[in-house]
């Protein structure tokens, strides 16, 4: 699912609020989620998962192409752990479907 199926799926579940309204809600979430593990936060929702920000070190790594042995710089990047509500739930037997 991409960011315009979200917004299209939730504006279809409420008939009352406007797609435009619907994608500006989405946008400032996601936005309030990057400013703060931007800033070094951990953003948890509660059921849903953990958003933080791992530092990764500098390493020697290779090309994968040509072999070459090349720097790689500290980075930061972006890590998210479910919820055990999440986790629970996506390992949930799933009835099985009758073959036709």
């Amino acid at each position: 699912m991409i960011k315009s199926e979200l917004v299209q799926r939730i504006a279809g579940q409420n008939p009352h609020l406007y797609q435009r309204d619907v994608e500006n809600i989405v946008n400032a979430i996601l936005g309030e989620i990057v400013a703060a593990l931007a800033r070094g936060d951990r953003v948890e929702l509660r059921g849903f998962g953990a958003f933080s920000v791992k530092n990764r070190r500098a390493r020697a790594g290779r090309n994968p192409r040509t072999g070459e042995h090349v720097a790689v710089e500290q980075k930061c990047v972006p890590f998210f752990k479910t919820g055990k509500e999440m986790r629970e739930r996506l390992n949930r037997p799933q009835p099985e479907v009758a073959a036709k």
